[in-house]
């Protein structure tokens, strides 16, 4: 049995990530009416903002898990479609950056 991703944009311009089997509207309108405490349930109202459908709940857990470690424009490239840009952004998490790969490099002066 497969399952929905989504990412719901909250009133508080904050993403959240869950999964579901249910139909993905009923859910949605779940969401908006309040009927589950935590996250959502005080950042109302909630719009879909992403969803991805996968054939097995275990892929779609998965990814959730993923995007849910993701950064806010990781998540917003992945919602607008821009895979170029997500794909950069990933690629300079694995990088270092220029800071963390410095080493002081001691200097003798001439005599």
């Amino acid at each position: 049995m497969g399952a929905w991703l989504y990412i719901l944009r909250c009133s508080d311009g904050s993403y959240y990530t869950g999964t579901t089997r249910a139909d993905l509207e009923r859910r949605v309108s779940e969401h908006q009416a309040g009927h589950f405490p935590g996250y959502t349930q005080t950042r109302r109202p909630v719009a879909l903002a992403y969803s991805e459908y996968f054939d097995r709940i275990t892929d779609a857990i998965a990814a959730e898990r993923q995007i849910k470690g993701w950064s806010r424009a990781k998540k917003e490239a992945l919602m607008a479609g821009d895979f170029a840009k997500l794909e950069d952004l990933a690629r300079s998490r694995r990088e270092p950056s220029l800071h963390g790969s410095r080493r002081a490099v001691s200097r003798r002066s001439s005599p």
